[in-house]
Order: C-alpha cells, then sequence, then structure tokens
C-alpha cells in the first residue's frame, strides 16, 4: 500500500536518522505513482514538524506518531495519491495556532530557527520559507562538447524541454529524469545547481594552469574546471575518500575530461608535497549544508549544534594549511553552500586577518534561493602576495 511505503520511508529518515535519498532508493515504490511518492516523501520531510503538530503530537516524532502525521497532511493539503487512511478532522484552532508559529509551521528544529533568526536577522523569515521550496533543475553544458545552445537543442530532440541561463547552463522547464537521456550518457552535460556552478566559474582557471580542487567529492566543480580549461594543463582533484575520487574518475571518463589526476589526502605531507604549485586553488570546504536544505529536506533534522562547531573547526584548519599550495600571485576561491556567517564571511575575515598580509579578499558572494531561485551558497575571491 502506498502510505505503507511512505510510513517506512519516514521511519527511516525521522526515526532512525537515515539520509533520505537511501530511504526511497531502498523503499519499493509502485511504479504507476513513484514519482508522487517521492515528491510526496520529500514534503512529508520537509514539513513533519509542521504536520506533527497539527496531529497533536509533540516533537521529536516517535514510530507511533506517523501514521498521524499522513492523516493531518492528507487532511491539509488532499493529495492526489490513492492512500486508505483513517478519517481525521483537523482542529482548526490548532491550525490556527500551528500557521502563528514559524518554527512549526516552516518546520524547523527549536535551535536551528533561533540560530538563524539570530545570525541573520530580518533576512531569515523569508529564507526559512525559500528553503523550503522544491529547487529548480539545472544542467550544465559540457562544452567540451557545446555549448548551452547546442545542448537544448540535443536535449530537445529526447523531448526534454530548457530555457538557455548563460553559455553553459541550462534550466528545466519541467522536472525529467534528465540521466536517462543519451545525451547524458554521452556526457554532454551534468546536473548542476546554477549557484554551484558559479562557484567554478569565479575561480577562473584557464588552459594551461595548474588547478586544484583541493576537496573535490565526486568532483561536479572539478569537471566544470577541467571544462574550463579546456583539457589543457594540470586539474588536480584531492580528497580524504578515496571512493568519493573513484566516482569523479567515472564521471570524468564520461565527460571526456584527460587532463585530470586524483590524489588521497593522507595527512599534512601531501599538503606540503604541493606547497607553490598552484595557479588556482579550490576550496569548497565541509559546511553545515544549511544552503541546500531544499535538496537535502532531511538535513535539518540530523545536524546538531557539536556538528556545526566542528565543522567550523575543521574549516579553519583547512584554511591554515591548504593555501601554501597556491603561488605567488595565484588565487582561491573559498566556498560552502551554507548561508551561516560564522562558516563564510566571519571565517574568511579571521584567516585574512591571521595571514598578516598574505593573501588579500578581492571580492565575495552570496547567492540565496530568496534573491534567485539557487540554493544557498557562500564564496570568496582571495589572492595570495
Amino acid at each position: 500500500m502506498m502510505q505503507s511505503a511512505l510510513i517506512s520511508i519516514l521511519q527511516s529518515v525521522l526515526i532512525e536518522d537515515h539520509p533520505l535519498d537511501k530511504a526511497l532508493a531502498r523503499a519499493e515504490l509502485d511504479g504507476r505513482h513513484k514519482s508522487e511518492t517521492v515528491q510526496a516523501a520529500q514534503h512529508l520531510v520537509r514539513y513533519a514538524r509542521r504536520y506533527g503538530a497539527l496531529a497533536g503530537r509533540s516533537w521529536p516524532l516517535k514510530s507511533g506518531d506517523l501514521s498521524a502525521l499522513l492523516a493531518a497532511w492528507a487532511a491539509l493539503e488532499s493529495p492526489s495519491l490513492p492512500l486508505k487512511l483513517k478519517p481525521f478532522t483537523q482542529d482548526k484552532a490548532l491550525l490556527a495556532e500551528v500557521k502563528a508559529n514559524p518554527v512549526l509551521w516552516q518546520s524547523y528544529p527549536d535551535w536551528l530557527y533561533e540560530l538563524m533568526s539570530e545570525r541573520l536577522g530580518d533576512a531569515w523569515p523569508a529564507l526559512a520559507e525559500a528553503l523550503n521550496r522544491p529547487p529548480a533543475q539545472y544542467l550544465r553544458a559540457n562544452t567540451l562538447h557545446g555549448d548551452a545552445g547546442a545542448l537544448k537543442k540535443r536535449l530537445a530532440e529526447e523531448k526534454v524541454a530548457t530555457d538557455v541561463i548563460s553559455d553553459s547552463c541550462l534550466k528545466l522547464k519541467r522536472f525529467a529524469n534528465v540521466f536517462r537521456t543519451q545525451a547524458f550518457k554521452e556526457g554532454r552535460f551534468e546536473q548542476q545547481d546554477w549557484g554551484s556552478q558559479q562557484i567554478a566559474q569565479l575561480l577562473g582557471a584557464a588552459p594551461g594552469m595548474t588547478v586544484i580542487d583541493a576537496c573535490a567529492g565526486a568532483g561536479g566543480k572539478t569537471l566544470a574546471l577541467a571544462a574550463q580549461m579546456q583539457n589543457k594543463g594540470r586539474l588536480l582533484a584531492m580528497d580524504i575518500f578515496e571512493g568519493k575520487l573513484q566516482a569523479l574518475r567515472k564521471r570524468a571518463r564520461r565527460a571526456g575530461v584527460h587532463n585530470l589526476e586524483t590524489r588521497v589526502i593522507e595527512g599534512s605531507a601531501t599538503i606540503k608535497r604541493l606547497k607553490g604549485k598552484a595557479d588556482r586553488l579550490l576550496l569548497d570546504v565541509p559546511c553545515s549544508g544549511l544552503g541546500v536544505l531544499r535538496r537535502n529536506p532531511d538535513a535539518k533534522w540530523t545536524i546538531a549544534p557539536e556538528h556545526l562547531d566542528n565543522l567550523i573547526a575543521i574549516q579553519r584548519e583547512i584554511l591554515d594549511s591548504y593555501p601554501r599550495m597556491l603561488k605567488a600571485g595565484g588565487k582561491l576561491v573559498y566556498a560552502t553552500c551554507s548561508l551561516l556567517p560564522q562558516e563564510n564571511q566571519l571565517q574568511v575575515a579571521d584567516f585574512i586577518a591571521r595571514s598578516a598580509g598574505q593573501f588579500v579578499l578581492e571580492s565575495e558572494h552570496t547567492l540565496s534561493p530568496v534573491e534567485g531561485n539557487t540554493d544557498g551558497f557562500y564564496m570568496a575571491l582571495i589572492s595570495r602576495q
């Protein structure tokens, strides 16, 4: 039954703290309603606290609360899914009370809502709402195979409608499983948020340079840098996890990237051996991910204050060590997918102050789902003197 699948997903995410994407992958979903069920699960995780409150349940939820949460959601939203739920009549006074409480209605943990309100002030209420909206679907054209205009025509042949955002970016007019397209299999694009694409652009990589992506992960930005370099020069992707670099190498082969090296960071010696080698350095550092809650709504329920403190300490350690890989006259971009000043502006200002004139802030930029339909990102362009 449909509600059994939804309850199983909610149990996995909200009670057992498993990632939403893995819960969805494990779920046995009816093929006829798979897309609608996935969207419903994402919505329910996003607004779990709202519907729990409307069902009269206290937070955090327990396993026995999930059926009531579903019933409260169905009563308020009237979903088209074929559900067989117990009758539920919403208490109008409770509905008004929940609507009047932004922590409950926008569905955030108390500590997180209070922290963001304290740090961002009057900007937070609109951002809290925007971070709950489903994200737009953007593609980055692999310019090793053609620009966004050429990709638009190619995808139109496969019945995927898009709008051109930039020379290398397309926005889908409606959701599509683009990974099934022949264009994807041919390496003509990557699915990547427009804001994320702008981070790689800010670095200004060019053919013939030595470019290091020092926190590469699975390499979405690495591949963008390779395209900027036109496969010319040295591109080194580094991470502490070999598994992520293995995934990057697979993606690079599909994209037709030939100038890529990968290296596991095994300790400070790995960084020291690259002292003064890079013309450009990307530091897309580990962060809270609070800017990408639209894509990862489960993250709001798993992050804790102590996690945030640990991440800020890691960011500081990276800034104290990794920039030594940059040549004099070289440039780095420090980036996060967070909107918290202590991970962003304050972190960079502290680094610049500690550098005693060795590094200079050239520009910094914040992208928000409020002003533009991107995820939330921060990026700072810093030059070495």
